[in-house]
């Protein structure tokens, strides 16, 4: 029905993952402002590329927070955001930093043990790729380590996450 562009089943895509998304969205943006804005570009990516999902190669719900993660981390890196970053009041800069504070204090609640048990190189890489929106090219810029690398290393990170969190189940 997505397909279709059917309302009805948009307005349940939007309803029942929205508030997942936009908690992806908000960590990465880590602005409560910033993140209605992207999340409305995540829903209009969505309603204008469902037909480029493909079912064989993934959930839905995965396809949708990879929209979400990218288009949180092009809203980032757009010049619009970085010229409004330069035209803040230290008063607005220092409340984004208050709130961003408080926003990865509550995300990691829970979350925070089981990334404990990755080895602190993995939990470096699942951190900086899912919490602060570094794509794999600046992931191994900033470590100084190889492309390769930075995807086998991930590749095994987030496989031993998925292991990790089926105790959790």
């Amino acid at each position: 029905m997505l397909n279709q562009k059917n309302e009805t089943a948009f307005n349940y895509l939007y309803d029942h993952y929205s508030g997942a998304l936009y908690g992806v969205v908000l960590r990465i943006v880590s602005s409560k402002e910033y993140t209605e804005e992207v999340i409305q570009d995540v829903f209009v990516k969505i309603w204008n590329g469902i037909t480029q999902y493909d079912e064989s190669k993934g959930r839905l719900y995965t396809w949708m927070i990879n929209i979400a993660r990218n288009t949180a981390i092009d809203y980032l890196k757009s010049k619009s955001f970085q010229n409004q970053l330069k035209n803040q009041s230290v008063s607005d800069f220092v409340y984004t930093i208050k709130e961003e504070s408080q926003i990865n204090e509550s995300d990691f609640i829970g979350f925070s043990k089981v990334l404990d048990k990755l080895e602190t190189d993995k939990r470096q890489l699942i951190v900086l790729a899912y919490y602060q929106g570094y794509t794999q090219v600046e992931i191994s810029e900033k470590l100084k380590i190889p492309i390769g690398t930075v995807k086998t290393k991930m590749r095994s990170a987030l496989l031993k996450l998925r292991d990790l969190l089926k105790e959790y189940q």
